[in-house]
């Protein structure tokens, strides 16, 4: 994303020839969409570029706290921040079974719903 935007800026001034990639980029930018090549490798959505882009903050400082630890270890966590919540539920399940000495597989979630 870095390189494409600083790129764009670069053809839009004339420093760089604008390729098609960067055509399109700009296109869906005007239109306010994720660019294709954003969105093959970002989380999945449906939002609008402003909007994506202001989730997209909030999912790199949700995790940065998180990692530099001005956050201990969140008591809630934000699933669908996770760009692959799976790995996150499974690395949770490893961690328990090493700390408790349990074969992984014999542990599992279970979830309640409350009306």
């Amino acid at each position: 994303m870095k390189i494409l935007l600083i790129n764009i800026k670069k053809a839009l001034v004339g420093e760089v020839v604008m390729s098609e990639e960067l055509e399109k980029m700009g296109n869906s930018m005007f239109d306010n969409l994720v660019p294709e090549s954003w969105a093959k490798v970002g989380f999945l959505s449906l939002k609008p570029l402003a909007s994506w882009v202001n989730e997209l903050l909030e999912r790199i400082s949700f995790l940065n706290k998180w990692i530099n630890g001005t956050e201990k270890t969140p008591p809630v966590f934000w699933i669908s921040g996770f760009f692959f919540p799976q790995a996150f539920f499974t690395a949770t399940l490893q961690n328990f079974a090493r700390k408790k000495v349990i074969a992984i597989d014999k542990l599992s979630f279970e979830f309640k719903i409350w009306d």
